[in-house]
């Protein structure tokens, strides 16, 4: 049975990365890599975070289609590579993308049945909070992120599912009921309806002389 594709998305510094590693330890998903053209931060790595790559790579993936969605946010290029998902989702592997929001909505526009989340913070003055104290990027860029993050969450309603990233463990919980909870639908659950309605000859044959002794008594 093919598996189900579930797209975290969200405003840049609301934990998704933080979220998507700790979802993982605790629930089993093959992670899709994406492609970036923007430098590692301290303790990325390639390969493992991201496949970061030059503007000339990225674009000749685009043009040869080899990507399930591809944006451009706050100056840098992302994109998914299209083969790896497929494959795992043929496995019957469950997969998790962990993308912007662009991409999020296009992936939704070539693979209607994707399970689409939406991590937002508790406040945008929570987030410029975090953005400020991660250090990472110029005040300028900090405000064109909280810009963005405003006109992102407004598209929030075309999403399926909505966690507020406020205490870490919580959302992490919230994550995982949803992918359980996807687990849990008729047409995943056939193989256990099946064995549901199986009768165990030895079993029965056993039950039976139960039956048999309760009825002389």
């Amino acid at each position: 049975m093919r598996g189900d594709l579930f797209v975290m998305t969200g405003a840049s510094g609301v934990g998704k990365g933080t979220l998507r590693a700790r979802l993982m330890e605790r629930v089993k998903l093959h992670y899709s890599i994406s492609m970036t053209t923007r430098p590692p931060r301290e303790g990325e790595r390639h390969g493992i975070d991201y496949w970061f790559v030059d503007e000339a790579t990225f674009e000749r993936t685009k043009r040869e289609g080899g990507f399930l969605e591809y944006a451009t946010y706050v100056d840098h290029s992302y994109g998914t590579p299209r083969a790896p998902v497929e494959r795992a989702l043929e496995r019957g592997e469950d997969v998790l993308l962990e993308i912007e929001v662009q991409g999020a909505l296009q992936v939704a526009e070539k693979m209607p049945e994707a399970q689409l989340i939406f991590v937002i913070p508790p406040s945008l003055s929570e987030l410029r909070q975090r953005l400020l104290l991660r250090g990472k990027d110029t005040l300028e860029k900090i405000e064109k992120r909280l810009e963005r993050a405003r006109e992102e969450i407004a598209l929030a309603d075309r999403f399926h599912y909505v966690v507020v990233n406020d205490l870490l463990a919580d959302a992490v919980a919230d994550l995982e009921r949803i992918i359980m909870a996807r687990r849990r639908i008729v047409n995943r659950m056939r193989p256990a309806l099946e064995r549901a309605l199986e009768r165990d000859p030895d079993l029965e044959a056993e039950l039976d002389e139960i039956a048999k002794r309760m009825q002389r008594r």
